[in-house]
C-alpha cells in the first residue's frame, strides 16, 4: 500500500441535509481528498500531461521533467498506476524495457489539467501583480513594526 492512502477509505458523506455531493471534504480520511491529493501534486501534473500525447520509457519521461529525482518519478508513477490512471508495460527483453502510458481515465483527467494550466495562463500577470502588492505591503508592515521599537 502507497504512503497516504488507507485499506480501508472513510465515506465522504456527510449527516448534515444541505451537504453538497460535489464537496471537496476536507476530513483526512476522505478518499476524495486522498485522491486529489495525488492528482493534483506537481509531479503527477506533469507527469499526465506528459504521458497525454505518447508513450515514454522511465528515461525519457525522468529527461522531460526537470528537477524530479528517480526515486519520487518511480513513487509517483507507482501512485498513479495504482490509481488506474497509467498503465506500465513491461517486455521480456535484455535489458529490461518498460513503457507508460495514459489510461482512458487517465486521458479524461488530462483535459482537467489542460484547463487549470490554461486558467493559470489567463491570469499569471494578475497573480504576479497581487503578489507584489503583498510582498510591499508585508514589507511596510515589517518595516513599521521593526521601527516601533
Amino acid at each position: 500500500m502507497e504512503e497516504g492512502t488507507l485499506k480501508s477509505p472513510t465515506p465522504c458523506v456527510s449527516n448534515h441535509a444541505d451537504y453538497d455531493a460535489l464537496q471537496w471534504d476536507v476530513r483526512e480520511g476522505c478518499e476524495v481528498r486522498q485522491i486529489l491529493d495525488r492528482v493534483a501534486d506537481k509531479w503527477s501534473l506533469l507527469v499526465i500531461a506528459i504521458l497525454e500525447t505518447r508513450t515514454l520509457r522511465f528515461t525519457e519521461l525522468r529527461r522531460e521533467i526537470d528537477g524530479i529525482s528517480q526515486r519520487m518519478l518511480t513513487v509517483t508513477l507507482r501512485q498513479l498506476e495504482r490509481d488506474g490512471l497509467v498503465h506500465r508495460t513491461v517486455y521480456p527483453v535484455v535489458p529490461p524495457r518498460v513503457d507508460y502510458a495514459l489510461t482512458p481515465m487517465g486521458t479524461t483527467l488530462h483535459t482537467t489539467i489542460r484547463s487549470l494550466v490554461t486558467w493559470t495562463e489567463e491570469h499569471q500577470e494578475q497573480i504576479a501583480e497581487s503578489r507584489a502588492e503583498y510582498d510591499a505591503r508585508v514589507e511596510a508592515d515589517a518595516g513599521v513594526t521593526t521601527g516601533a521599537r
